[in-house]
């Protein structure tokens, strides 16, 4: 099995469809990661990954919008093609199992999906408490009260 995880901002508003009865959401992510090339100029690269939440449940729609960061995994699906130069190109796609806003903007809280086969989605208020089975959220936890008690105050 391979299992892919990913943290970026939303490169778009998400797009609901039902296809087949079954709605899928789309969204596009994208991490960029600046560095220096052997010349010592700085460069930025950008990885963008189309994902597809299938699910019967759309609760999480209107916290995906342009910008927000999230956490999200699932499983990679990898497509060659000949883009518009006829040269070999490739898209990264997840078909995503687990989502997270993991920063909130103006003041709202991260929110956590999980479904297991596309259907096992909280419709409710998003919960504000870290998922303890979600590695992300337990690393920031702990991390936070660890880093609470070097302060000086």
């Amino acid at each position: 099995m391979i299992k892919l995880q990913i943290i970026g901002n939303l490169g778009k508003d998400c797009i609901v469809k039902e296809v087949n009865g079954q709605n899928v959401i789309n969204f596009s992510v994208v991490h960029s990661e600046r560095y220096k090339d052997k010349q010592g100029n700085q460069k930025e690269r950008a990885t963008w990954v189309e994902c597809a939440y299938w699910t019967d449940k759309t609760g999480v729609v209107p916290y995906l919008t342009k910008g927000k960061t999230i956490y999200a995994e699932g499983y990679p699906e990898a497509e060659a093609y000949m883009n518009k130069e006829n040269q070999p190109a490739a898209t990264l796609r997840m078909r995503v199992q687990t989502i997270q806003l993991v920063g909130g903007v103006g003041g709202e809280a991260p929110a956590n999906h999980q479904s297991s086969g596309g259907s096992n989605f909280n419709q409710g208020t998003p919960s504000y408490a870290p998922a303890t089975n979600n590695p992300i959220a337990s690393v920031a936890a702990s991390t936070a009260s660890d880093a609470a008690d070097d302060l000086p105050f």
